[in-house]
Parts: structure tokens; sequence; C-alpha cells
């Protein structure tokens, strides 16, 4: 089934490209956060980021992400609208504008805004979108004429078994992975020594 095969690349993905980057980059005092730009018709790997607000606070997985892509040759990078994007937690306010502004018709996350804020300690997400914009939990359009957004727990609750269970069984294995790099995350964010304002 296309729709399980897909969510088996893009957690290969989160796990073996984009998860070992953000290893690297939580030991520097990062934040947990990384996305990968995939094409749609192979869905190879464009590029893959991590958080690098230690260098720049604007620098979120997702940013860093788009940075590195434009980094590319014009002739060997595809148009956005030719590209999955793929994000490991629910895009913040400043990601969710920066897709639609890449023109990207699309993006799938693993981590919820809740999950940020509950599982991993980092709250601003969710703060600012309701002290920015007044908008609840989930409160954005998650289809909308730009781009529509993609829940891969949520999708994976729609398939059938035995790909359910199976796929189910990889997230929790990602939370575990995770669980420790959000450990290593909040043991080392003095390192950025003041320069990230909401670590």
């Amino acid at each position: 089934m296309k729709d399980s095969a897909l969510i088996d690349r893009l957690l290969d993905v989160v796990e073996l490209e984009i998860a070992p980057k953000t290893a690297r980059g939580v030991a520097r005092g990062n934040k947990l956060f990384g996305a990968a730009i995939l094409r749609k018709a192979d869905w190879s790997t464009v590029v893959a980021e991590t958080n690098n607000e230690t260098e720049n606070p604007l620098w979120h997985g997702e940013i860093h992400a788009l940075k590195r892509f434009y980094e590319l040759p014009r002739e060997t990078r595809p148009k956005p609208a030719d590209c999955i994007f793929l994000a490991t937690h629910e895009p913040c306010s400043l990601c969710l504008s920066a897709i639609t502004w890449g023109g990207y018709d699309n993006f799938w996350y693993l981590f919820s805004h809740e999950d940020s804020r509950d599982s991993f300690n980092i709250p601003h997400d969710l703060r600012i979108l309701k002290e920015v914009f007044g908008l609840e939990p989930g409160g954005y359009t998650a289809e909308n004429q730009y781009w529509k957004s993609n829940n891969i727990v949520q999708a994976i609750d729609g398939l059938k078994e035995p790909d359910q269970a199976r796929l189910a069984q990889r997230v929790e294995n990602l939370n575990d992975t995770y669980a420790g790099l959000s450990e290593v995350y909040q043991s080392n964010k003095h390192l950025a020594d003041g320069d990230i304002p909401l670590d």
C-alpha cells in the first residue's frame, strides 16, 4: 500500500537522517527539531537538517533545512511543488509561514505541538499561537489554499493491520529516541549562553 510505504520512508528519514544530526545538535545546546525535503517522484532526500539556533535563533529545523535547500545549485534543486516537506515536530508559526512562502503544498510531521510542550518541555509553539494569533491548540487550518498538513501518527491510525501495528511500533521507538535527545537538550541548553531567546 502506497500510504504505508510513504510513512515507512518518512520514518526512515527521521530515524536515519535527521535524528543523527539532531544528536550532534543537541550536544551543542540546540533544540531537537529537524526537517527534510524529499522529492515527490521517488521519495529521495534532497536535504535533511536539524535545529541550529546556537548559530542563529531563526535556524529552526525547518528553516535550516530551507536554508540548505537554497544553497544547492539551482540546476540540481527540485521545485518546492515537486517536494514533500517533512518536519519531526509540528511546525511553529515561523516555520508554517516559511513553508507557505517557500511554495510547498504539503508537509508531514511526527510529533504534535502538544508533544513539544508535554513530552519535550518546549511550550513556545502553542504559547505563540495563543498569544500572538489567538489560536487554541490545533487552531490553524490544516488544509488550506497553500498546503495540506499531515500528522504521521493520525495517518498510521487510519491504516489497516498489520501495517498499523508495525508502524505504530516504529513511532514508539522514535518516541524513545527523541526522549533521549530531549534529555540531552535540557542538560545542554545552557551552552547557548543566552543567545537563544526562547530556550
